[in-house]
């Protein structure tokens, strides 16, 4: 099955034009060799060997800010296959798209040195035609942003005409719309809830790239650091009842944070914020003592609009 991917030509999407007309979509990110030969197939192998690679490069960046960049470079030189599909902003509120139709080269001397050879569509889509979700996806901070999830909506824009999923098939996009709503209102809310008291959201260079940070098995909710930089903390945010199978989840998140972006002497721990949890849960979490559990609550509230007598009371507007 293919995936959908949103690609960033460059820093506010500088080189789109030059891609359009090159056929092509690429990447930078200062690491100036040819890539071929040396893509594994698992991103935390290619992660291993050119984080170093690139903090030579940039010493004032973060193990974190290394893992996104290497992360991305790696996605785009290899994670993506031919036949995936991609979008790519235009800069002006416009999205290019094609399907990648073939393998990674390398082309020295250029502003977007790795490759892969894009077939572009004839139509564009406008982030106006896009639903409130797939807008928020593809305007997500950093290079690559995966909106496999919006393969139906994506399709019916470009006029691919691919019908709406049965009951059952995918995962309910009221429920996914939720889950998503409460992951923005967490971020945005941050500093007010009991974890921004002692977290900060992970950002690089004034860009919040902690939300929906990438992993290889998967994105992090929430990607946050103690205000002493000692503590790492992986938050994972479930609509309803979590299950315990979440609490795998977040310890394989965690494990990528310890493995691969925690800095020496950093510590990383874990909170699961769900609408309620069950004693399977509470059970798996009594023995990792360095994950905790949090419950949301989503009130919703109609008052009536009436004068003091009982009266409804209409607005003049």
């Amino acid at each position: 099955m293919k995936s959908y991917y949103r690609i960033m030509l460059g820093r506010e999407s500088v080189y789109a034009e030059e891609c359009r007309a090159g056929n092509f979509i690429g990447a930078n990110y200062e690491i100036l060799e040819d890539l071929t030969g040396k893509l594994p197939d698992e991103s935390r192998e290619f992660n291993r060997r050119y984080i170093p690679v690139f903090l030579a490069t940039h010493p004032g960046k973060s193990r974190v800010g290394a893992g996104l960049s290497c992360g991305f470079l790696w996605t785009i030189a290899k994670g993506i296959q031919t036949g995936d599909i991609v979008l790519c902003p235009d800069g002006q509120g416009r999205y290019w798209v094609g399907e990648v139709v073939g393998p990674y080269a390398y082309a020295s001397g250029t502003n977007l040195p790795h490759r892969r050879p894009v077939r572009w569509y004839d139509k564009q889509i406008d982030r106006s035609e896009m639903s409130e979700e797939l807008r928020n996806s593809t305007g997500s901070i950093g290079t690559v942003s995966t909106v496999s999830q919006y393969a139906n909506e994506i399709d019916r824009l470009i006029g691919g005409g691919r019908p709406l999923p049965t009951a059952g098939g995918e995962e309910d996009p009221a429920s996914f719309a939720l889950e998503r709503h409460l992951e923005d209102f967490l971020v945005e809310n941050w500093r007010q809830t009991e974890l921004g008291s002692g977290y900060d959201i992970y950002e690089e260079e004034g860009q919040r790239v902690g939300q929906q940070y990438p992993t290889d098995t998967g994105p992090i909710d929430v990607l946050a650091v103690s205000k002493d930089r000692k503590r790492l903390l992986v938050v994972e945010l479930k609509r309803g009842r979590a299950s315990d199978v979440v609490v795998g989840q977040i310890l394989r998140y965690m494990g990528f944070v310890q493995d691969e972006l925690a800095e020496p002497g950093q510590t990383v721990e874990g909170v699961i914020i769900a609408l309620d949890d069950d004693q399977r849960v509470r059970r798996a979490l009594s023995m990792v003592p360095n994950i905790r559990f949090f419950r949301y609550k989503v009130t919703f509230q109609l008052i009536p609009n009436t004068t003091t007598d009982g009266r409804p009371r209409f607005s003049d507007t």
